[in-house]
């Protein structure tokens, strides 16, 4: 199946997970805890159950990992050269909080690379679009696509977004060499499309996330003339090693700065 024919139908289950996820975020939910003590809600499972059982039924030769469910082992997962990367629910605290600031990740991932990415906003019914050979866009409601773009010059002061729930010492030492800047802290993926449509130079991530937290939006970044290097400068790369945790990274709009350089030496 050509990479563009796949865009609407992800947009759309997107969506429709999105929709699923609203129909709890209007109720009065239960709040678990999975066995990593992160925070689970029905939202995140309906949505998972969504999103699973559509991309079995339009692409049924495409393996998929979710964050709602088990890990295969390396050895199988390995051999993929193409493989779907979905986070139901990006930004569970958020959702918890009702602070809005959630999002729907879906990535298909191409020799340890996303090459098409959704990120929808289901109370903002927003969505954001990376697809290689396409661009980046974002469409709002049922509005038409609009294309996006980083910024090509970073503001002054600078614009930086940050995790709104993990913000620590290593990313305050950090901001400290980067001058006058303006911080807006943020919830789940959003932050990279931030960035992706030009509201934002940086994204500084100096603490934990897994690969399905990122992926999809990795794409619309990248598509939308950004990059998300670890602290060595090298690309994020995916399922190329027995763990699912990101190393520490940058997503960076605006390139006129060497953000990288900025790094205190203990980093």
């Amino acid at each position: 199946m050509e990479l563009k024919s796949l865009v609407e139908p992800i947009v759309a289950l997107a969506e429709d997970a999105g929709r699923a996820i609203l129909e709890v975020y209007s109720t009065d939910f239960d709040v678990q805890s999975k066995d990593d003590e992160s925070p689970l809600t029905q939202a995140d499972l309906a949505s998972h159950r969504w999103i699973d059982a559509g991309l079995k039924s339009l692409t049924p030769d495409i393996p998929v990992i979710s964050e709602e469910e088990g890990l295969p082992d390396f050895a199988e997962r390995s051999q993929w050269q193409r493989y779907w990367l979905i986070d139901p629910l990006d930004g569970t605290k958020e959702f918890i909080s009702r602070n809005d600031e959630f999002t729907v990740n879906i990535a298909l991932i191409e020799n340890h690379r996303p090459i098409l990415g959704v990120v929808h906003v289901p109370v903002f019914g927003r969505t954001y679009v990376g697809c290689e050979g396409v661009g980046a866009s974002r469409r709002d409601g049922d509005g038409e696509p609009v294309a996006i773009r980083v910024a090509a010059q970073s503001a002054s002061p600078a614009r930086i977004v940050g995790s709104r729930s993990h913000r620590g010492a290593s990313l305050d030492a950090y901001l400290e060499n980067v001058g006058d800047y303006d911080m807006v802290p943020m919830g789940s993926s959003l932050k990279f499309c931030v960035v992706a449509e030009g509201g934002a130079d940086l994204y500084p991530r100096l603490g934990l996330t897994s690969e399905w937290d990122t992926a999809a939006a990795q794409a619309v970044v990248e598509q939308a003339g950004g990059s998300v290097v670890t602290l060595d400068g090298k690309p994020m790369k995916y399922n190329a090693k027995e763990d699912i945790l990101n190393p520490f990274f940058f997503v960076i709009g605006a390139a006129d700065r060497d953000w990288l350089a900025l790094l205190p030496d203990s980093e």
